[in-house]
């Protein structure tokens, strides 16, 4: 059980036209039937019966939802409900309901007095018990008729639980919390220095791609060969005979010093000229090497010097480049660059910025820089002259789901507001640029709510007025919700009581 408590909302109402019907819910003696919403952190109940009266049946319709990331009927368990008074008591058990949700109990006084109602549920996957304190048990159906409550505000608009079951549905208190200010901006997400590595050419020739398996976005190894630079055709810079010449230069190269540092033994040389012949040796080896390492028969192979993936080619198959020219671009992508253009206005509030939300624009999900280990990295001290903007930048950790060179929508945080009510960007409704909510008041009442809003990070919104501390707030929905009260018609409910 949340630390709340049980009852959020207790609503005593004439539930006229429950099910289209009004003699429903009125029995023959003219006795409104009583409706309460109740909440554990597992269970939503809201529960209808006649009002409890000494030696008569009481017919209990208990609708039962399960709370989770969508609010869905209970379709199998025992429910019990017991009726204390004391240390004395009635109850009534049904094993399974009647229908999706749906479980239907009767209770019979014996006395009149307060007391508390019990419903103790039991299913394969947990157990709950909610209790509603304060229940009155009435000696007669005139005590009851005089204790009556009015009717519920016109404004009430009335969607069913059977209506609500088969969509995606679920709503939410709203609290006052700590919030921030929020300052929006435009941006794009930049690949981070050191994370990402041009390869060039190494060699003049013509271009050949080592594997034409590999494309843009593939996964590169530290190594692997990307590129062969062929120079068999050129008379100027011929690949072939530069490996060629500098191997036989080397073997010379290595004969000489051999033969001089057996001379040097017996001073047949002198130290001068046989320290000429080791430079010789080891310039040889050296340019030889060079050459070997990555030549192949087809000519001069160009590696990934490290891991990663392949950002873009800049080359086309067997076009001809110089030493030096960028041939591809390989990114590790393991940090990223969020960064962001403000206006001027907001320059006070930048040195308060220390986290942002982030929505891309490919696929519409809300990022958090907190989550993805995200630190400000700068903020400009000063005014981009061309657009007048100020800069401001992240880092972030990139798990694979974010695309570099991708433009988005940022969200940063400034200054903090202590005790803001905020309710999830689900929960709004955009009528003609006029923001709403719905509010659920009971069970199956609601009430449309048009809101003054503050700021929004991208998945809350500050509500400036409209909705108030522990109201229950349709966060999912709500559109459903809307079309149903639209409609005008409302679902047989055939409750029962």
């Amino acid at each position: 059980m949340n630390k709340i408590g049980y009852v959020i909302m207790i609503t005593l109402a004439v539930l006229m036209g429950c099910g289209g019907n009004p003699s429903n819910n009125a029995p023959a003696n003219g006795l409104a039937s009583l409706s309460y919403t109740l909440y554990t952190d597992k269970t939503e109940l809201f529960v209808e019966f006649n009002p409890l009266i000494v030696g008569t049946t009481s017919k209990f319709a208990a609708h039962l939802t399960k709370l989770g990331e969508n609010f869905t009927a209970l379709t199998e368990g025992t429910v019990t409900v017991s009726l204390i008074m004391g240390d004395k008591g009635v109850r009534h058990t049904e094993e399974a309901p009647a229908s999706p949700g749906i479980y239907r109990l009767a209770l019979k006084p014996s006395s009149a007095g307060k007391g508390s109602l019990v419903f103790d549920i039991k299913t394969k996957d947990y157990t709950d018990k909610i209790v509603l304190d304060n229940v009155t048990v009435f000696t007669t159906a005139e005590a009851a008729m005089a204790e009556a409550q009015p009717e519920a505000s016109s404004n009430t608009l009335s969607y069913l639980k059977e209506q609500a079951w088969k969509v995606e549905f679920a709503n939410a208190p709203v609290y006052a919390q700590p919030f921030h200010e929020i300052i929006k901006a435009s941006g794009e997400i930049l690949s981070a220095p050191g994370d990402e590595v041009i390869v060039t050419a190494n060699a003049n020739g013509a271009v050949s791609f080592a594997d034409n398996n590999f494309t843009v976005g593939s996964l590169i190894s530290n190594g692997q060969a990307l590129f062969v630079l062929s120079g068999s055709s050129n008379v100027v810079d011929n690949t072939e005979s530069r490996y060629k010449e500098a191997k036989v230069n080397y073997e010379k190269a290595k004969l000489d010093y051999e033969r001089a540092s057996a001379l040097i033994k017996e001073k047949i040389v002198s130290e001068k000229d046989f320290l000429a012949t080791k430079a010789a040796y080891e310039n040889a080896e050296i340019t030889y090497n060079t050459l070997a390492k990555n030549y192949s028969p087809r000519g001069q192979r160009i590696n990934a010097p490290l891991r990663g993936y392949l950002k873009n080619v800049l080359v086309s198959e067997g076009q001809y480049v110089t030493a030096g020219q960028p041939l591809a671009t390989i990114s590790q992508n393991q940090k990223l660059r969020l960064k962001a253009e403000v206006s001027q206005r907001y320059y006070s509030k930048l040195a308060f910025v220390k986290s942002a939300n982030f929505k891309t624009v490919y696929d519409g999900k809300v990022y958090d820089t907190q989550t993805l280990n995200g630190k400000l990295v700068s903020y400009g001290k000063n005014v981009n002259q061309e657009e007048h903007l100020i800069p401001i930048v992240f880092e972030i950790d990139n798990r694979g789901e974010i695309i570099p060179g991708s433009l988005v929508e940022i969200f940063m945080r400034s200054n903090t507001i202590a005790n803001a009510l905020v309710i999830p960007v689900s929960a709004l409704v955009e009528e003609q640029g006029t923001f709403y909510a719905y509010v659920q008041t009971a069970g199956e009442s609601f009430e449309k709510r048009e809101l003054k809003l503050g700021g929004s990070d991208g998945q809350q919104v500050q509500v400036l007025s409209g909705i108030v501390n522990g109201e229950r707030v349709v966060t999912k929905g709500s559109y459903q919700v809307k079309l149903a009260t639209m409609s005008g018609a409302v679902p047989a409910h055939g409750h029962e009581h």
